[in-house]
């Protein structure tokens, strides 16, 4: 069985995002930096989540809630990754790329949400 969201590109670059992001909250665990690890798996978690419930809605102001959920989610992801560059717990050169991809999801989700 293949569920709607899995042949959304904004679900499917939203997934490997995480991957990485939840890589990062791995490291930040085994650092003992409990707080920052669940902050971030959450954050990372919540973009693909939001966008998966949001593909089982009925209505398209529904999804369109889901939607704006999972975008604000890059917003929160976006922060923590430079608080932790602040810290000097991630390099410029990572919080750099990732911005970039947290950017484009942001605008992929935006440009989705316009065809709804």
């Amino acid at each position: 069985m293949k569920f709607r969201f899995q042949d959304l590109q904004i679900w499917q670059f939203a997934i490997d995002l995480s991957d990485e992001l939840l890589d990062i909250a791995d490291d930040l665990e085994d650092r003992k930096l409990f707080r920052f690890a669940e902050q971030l798996r959450g954050a990372a978690m919540s973009i693909s989540n939001n966008i998966a419930e949001g593909s089982g809605s009925t209505s398209k102001a529904d999804f369109t809630n889901f939607l704006n959920y999972a975008r604000r989610s890059t917003f929160e992801d976006a922060n923590i990754l430079i608080i932790l560059n602040r810290r000097k717990w991630l390099s410029d050169e990572r919080l750099n790329q990732l911005l970039d991809k947290l950017d484009k999801e942001c605008r992929m989700i935006t440009n989705f949400k316009k065809t709804l």
